[in-house]
This record gives structure tokens, sequence and C-alpha cells, in this order.
């Protein structure tokens, strides 16, 4: 378990250099002046010539976010923060969205009523989420109850037949 564990924070460490390799290249060092000469645009140096337009603080950020490869987890975590919004007050209070892994987002209910009740309305609102939240990729939505105590695992746990041989 814990190969796996590593093996996906070693993918995911490489996806990450090797995207920031593309964008930053190789590390080769160049003057500023080599840059100048490599990147010169004829009619660019004028006035009102290309690439000379400001642009906004919104459209800045949303191009850094699309360069680095953030627009998913962004709008995962607007999606997590929108959880009112898309269940509805009523089943908020009862329900809380715990995770998105591999497209499936995980969120946790109060009691196993409410998760049933919540699987029910699945297909609504994976659809919801599709059409309001496309960039956060979520494929399936999984509702889990609450979890029960376990008295097979634990410091003090021993074989046999469990709890009724602890009680008078």
């Amino acid at each position: 378990m814990t190969k796996n564990i590593a093996s996906r924070q070693n993918d995911e460490a490489r996806a990450v250099y090797l995207r920031f390799r593309r964008l930053f290249g190789t590390g080769t060092f160049k003057s500023n002046d080599q840059k100048k000469r490599e990147t010169r645009v004829e009619g660019a140096s004028v006035p009102f010539g290309i690439g000379r337009d400001p642009l906004g603080l919104s459209a800045v950020i949303d191009g850094l976010t699309s360069n680095m490869g953030w627009t998913s987890p962004l709008a995962q975590s607007d999606l997590v923060a929108s959880w009112v919004e898309i269940a509805g007050a009523e089943t908020a209070e009862h329900s809380t969205p715990v995770g998105i892994e591999d497209g499936v987002l995980t969120v946790q209910c109060d009691s196993t009523a409410w998760a049933t009740q919540l699987r029910l309305m699945r297909t609504q609102i994976t659809t919801h989420i599709a059409l309001t939240y496309p960039d956060a990729q979520i494929r399936s939505v999984r509702f889990e109850g609450p979890n029960a105590p376990s008295w097979k695992r634990g410091p003090r746990s021993i074989p046999g037949r469990g709890p009724r041989d602890t009680y008078g």
C-alpha cells in the first residue's frame, strides 16, 4: 500500500517537473540580448504593435492558471466551497464533501438515511456539477454514511467472540 502511494507521489512529482520544464525551458542560461534577438518580431517594437496592449488583472490570472495547469484544482475547490448551492441548504446541513480523487467526489453524510437519499439524487447532482463546474472533471459522486466503530481492530483487541466477552 505504501509502495503504491510512493509510486503515485513519484509520478506526480515527475509530471510537475515535466510541466515546469515545458513552460520554463531546459534551464540553459541566455542573456537578455540573446532572448530579445530570438523573439524579435518585425513591427512589434512600434507603438500600438502586437502584444503592446495592457491586459486586465483577470486576464493575466486566467492565463497564469491555464498555463500552469491549475484550472482543474481551482474548479474543484470552488465546487467544494459551493456545496450548499449544489445540494441545497437542508441537504448540505447533513452532508459534507470530504475529497475528490480520480474524478470521484466523496460526500460524507450524517446518517445512512441521508446517504441513501443522496444516492437517489446522484444523477441530478452529477449533472448539475458537470454543467456548473466542467473544469472540475467530476465523473461521479460517492455518498458515504457515518463510520461505525470497529471492535475488531485497535490496541486492546483480542481474538475471540468480541465485545460479548467483555461484559458481565
